[in-house]
């Protein structure tokens, strides 16, 4: 494939940039028609980790180790479309993903696993909790909304959560992939920082990760795949699909939720997460996290990972 990148002047980036060497395992599983780039490691209990936008798997390689050292089986996905993961034209509405994870935690052989979903992933794992509750033993979102929340506020409040998705609305618009992936992927560096707690931001390991994250989007197909998901969502709301969506979605979840939310999130407000609570009718908790964006899993990760133990072993 042609390189997505303005000039051409640099090889196109491919899949096998992904597969970082580490204290883990890379393999491939097969679910829901799609074969799936995971990255595991220890054993015990799952605890299956999703991403957001416009990361990867590499989002939680911090917390592959420390978790599988505390006795679980840590697993964490590139989701469909990112990384190494299969890229398919199609798929990326919420009933295709959540059917995804739930794929997936067969395919690794388990009949149950703990969700943990950062931004876009941790939307994914409200759906799957909400469609597959069987499977979901326990949900641990960061800087995600429930969808119903994030939906209403976006046209409930004009001058806040409007304001914030403005840059994803811009998604909708043809071919806004090769914007997405012009100078090096410069876009998705100017996402994490806009995005990112300033302590954050202006730290070393920002750079490293931002100039990862640009890498892996410019995976041919990979930038397309990406804003799919975000297109499904602002089109399926005038649609049959979406009407039905809403409807399963307010059902109540029966899986103990535990929300840890930035309190310099400009991505999803804080006031955009707050209230999900009602959608749980299981055990749920709510924490706003001082002095951190949208990232919580990379700029106070030892808070999360503590968090998401308490979580996993209560």
């Amino acid at each position: 494939m042609s390189d997505q990148r303005s000039g051409g002047r640099q090889p196109a980036v491919d899949e096998s940039r992904v597969l970082v060497d580490g204290p883990w395992t890379h393999r491939f599983v097969g679910a829901n028609g799609s074969r799936f780039h995971v990255v595991e490691a220890g054993s015990g209990p799952l605890v299956l980790f999703l991403h957001g936008f416009p990361e990867f798997w590499w989002a939680w390689h911090d917390m592959l180790p420390a978790v599988a050292d505390a006795g679980y089986r840590a697993v964490a996905v590139d989701m469909r479309g990112y990384g190494a993961s299969d890229k398919p034209p199609r798929g990326y509405d919420g009933y295709t993903l959540a059917a995804d994870v739930a794929g997936l935690i067969r395919g690794l052989g388990e009949r149950s696993a703990v969700l943990v979903g950062s931004g876009f992933g941790g939307m994914i794992g409200w759906t799957t909790a909400a469609f597959h509750p069987g499977l979901v033993r326990r949900l641990v979102v960061l800087g995600a909304p429930h969808p119903l929340r994030l939906r209403t506020a976006i046209f409930a409040d004009p001058r806040g959560q409007f304001l914030a998705a403005t840059p994803t609305l811009k998604f909708q618009i043809p071919r806004y992939e090769h914007i997405l992936t012009r100078d090096n992927a410069a876009l998705v560096g100017h996402f994490l920082a806009s995005w990112g707690g300033e302590r954050w931001v202006g730290s070393e390991s920002f750079e490293a990760y931002s100039a990862r994250c640009r890498e892996a989007m410019q995976i041919p197909q990979a930038s397309f795949c990406a804003l799919e998901g975000y297109r499904w969502a602002f089109r399926s709301v005038l649609r049959l699909q979406g009407y039905r969506f809403v409807k399963l979605m307010q059902n109540p979840l029966v899986t103990p939720t535990l929300q840890l939310h930035g309190a310099e999130d400009r991505g999803v407000l804080p006031r955009t997460a707050q209230g999900s609570g009602r959608y749980v009718t299981a055990p749920y908790e709510w924490r706003l996290l001082d002095g951190v964006g949208h990232f919580p899993h990379l700029e106070t990760p030892d808070l999360v990972l503590g968090e998401i133990l308490r979580w996993a072993k209560s």
